[in-house]
């Protein structure tokens, strides 16, 4: 009988780094405004604020298509000068009705199964971090890295407050996924080298037909491969 033929063996070190990445941690970073939090409320009538104040008549629709961006590069775009006298004014509108922003169904169940599952979460956001945080806190989960305009680097498109985000988390860009709801988002996450997953319950849509996108957070803990008990069966209940 001729031998059998067996595949070669792995050397020590290609077997090491395999074990190391399966065992290596996951860490979920998150866009706040359109995928967390519905903050369009609020950023209407800060918007509003700004025209009445500054005699503007670019309507909120297209302020809405720059969203995700630094508020100074949004300016830009728009053609607008004095771009510092406005953030002031837009800032202090977004304060007062900031009670009007609420988290997305199942956005605290989603995070709470994220951290269950043993992933470390992070914020990227283009909000100033003085907005950010309170924001975050209604959700009352712990975010172990939130970045953002107020530390260094450059906003979105530009992969730079993912890679920190990264640093802050200790991980590595192939175990981490990025969620987002605007162009901006997938771009930075590209550019980092970190997948992406779009939120389909935010404000933008994806840059092409073949983004990986999901419809609702259940549908985003799928997509993760994280696995939750289904609903109990009560007795009675409606099928």
């Amino acid at each position: 009988m001729p031998p059998q033929l067996r595949p070669p063996a792995s050397s020590p070190a290609t077997g090491s780094k395999a074990a190391s990445d399966s065992e290596a941690p996951r860490s979920l970073l998150l866009d706040l405004d359109g995928v967390l939090v519905d903050t369009l409320p609020v950023m209407e009538i800060a918007w509003h604020a700004v025209q009445d104040a500054h005699g503007l008549d670019v309507p909120f629709a297209e302020y809405r298509e720059h969203l995700g961006r630094p508020f100074d590069v949004i300016m830009e775009c728009l053609g607008l000068a004095n771009a510092e006298a406005i953030h002031r004014t837009y800032t202090e509108a977004s304060t007062v009705a900031a009670h009007l922003a609420r988290g997305f169904d199942g956005i605290t169940d989603m995070l709470v199964a994220v951290a269950a599952a043993g992933w470390s979460l992070g914020v990227v956001t283009s909000k100033p971090l003085l907005r950010a945080k309170p924001l975050l806190a209604e959700l009352g989960c712990t975010f172990a890295a939130v970045r953002g305009p107020d530390g260094q680097g450059r906003g979105k498109p530009a992969p730079d407050w993912i890679l920190l985000a990264l640093v802050d988390l200790g991980a590595d860009p192939a175990n981490a996924t990025y969620v987002g709801d605007m162009a901006v988002d997938q771009e930075a996450a590209c550019r980092a080298g970190v997948p992406y997953i779009h939120a389909g319950w935010g404000y933008g849509r994806p840059l092409g037909p073949s983004s990986v996108v999901a419809d609702s957070p259940r549908e985003l803990l799928h997509l993760l491969g994280i696995v939750t008990p289904a609903a109990p069966f009560v007795e009675g209940g409606l099928l």
